[in-house]
């Protein structure tokens, strides 16, 4: 209750408010297989506190959940993880991270709705994963970037031959990144907005 003696409901905290220069949202998502840093990448570029959905993984998980040899990762994301970053005084991206846990896929639909564009994150260790996730943007038409999260123990190959190895055209960004760093998940966003860009142009003059 407020002095007043009524109940009152809390506004959003004042680092939390949409700044009032802000005229255009873009919703994007951020998609990959388990353990390739999507919360990470959310929590360290978010302006904003971010919201998780991370769960602690149980016994009841084995043989359902593949950890795919994380012996460190406990926690999973089972519905989603928010965050914003302005880009421009005018421009706002509303991120949006996938689980990536399979039996957690029939919620990107919703998801995936009103997009933009996506990030892909892979991992170089077990490429085979980003398949299914690729797949599913090109069904819904959404376009999206590809960015290459730095593991210590990753290894290392020619964009070339990753674009090959994943089967992407030539016009798909493939970017490094560190997604601990909230530098390098900003410059991933602003290669994903210049390619939106570009494919906008490109539209424009057909």
């Amino acid at each position: 209750m407020d002095s007043n003696g009524s109940d009152t409901i809390p506004g959003p905290r004042t680092e939390d408010q949409l700044p009032l220069t802000a005229q255009a949202a873009v919703k994007i998502v951020i998609v990959g297989g388990f353990g390739v840093g999507k919360t990470t990448m959310v929590g360290s570029v978010s302006e904003i506190r971010p919201l998780t959905t991370e769960e602690t993984m149980t016994q009841a998980g084995i043989g359902v959940d593949d950890d795919y040899g994380s012996d460190s990762k406990t926690a999973t994301t089972v519905a989603m993880d928010f965050g914003r970053i302005s880009i421009t005084e005018q421009l706002v991206l509303y991120l949006f991270g996938t689980p990536g846990q399979e039996r957690f896929w029939f919620l990107w639909n919703g998801l995936f709705e009103g997009a933009l564009g996506a990030v892909v994150l892979v991992d170089t260790r077990r490429l085979e994963v980003s398949f299914d996730v690729m797949g599913r943007l090109e069904e819904r038409g959404v376009p999206f970037v590809v960015a290459v999260n730095s593991f210590p123990d990753a290894p290392r190959h020619p964009v070339e031959d990753l674009r090959a190895a994943l089967d992407l055209p030539p016009a798909v960004p493939i970017v490094d990144c560190d997604v601990r760093r909230r530098a390098s998940s900003r410059d991933v966003l602003m290669t994903l907005m210049r390619f939106l860009h570009s494919l906008a142009l490109s539209g424009a003059r057909t």
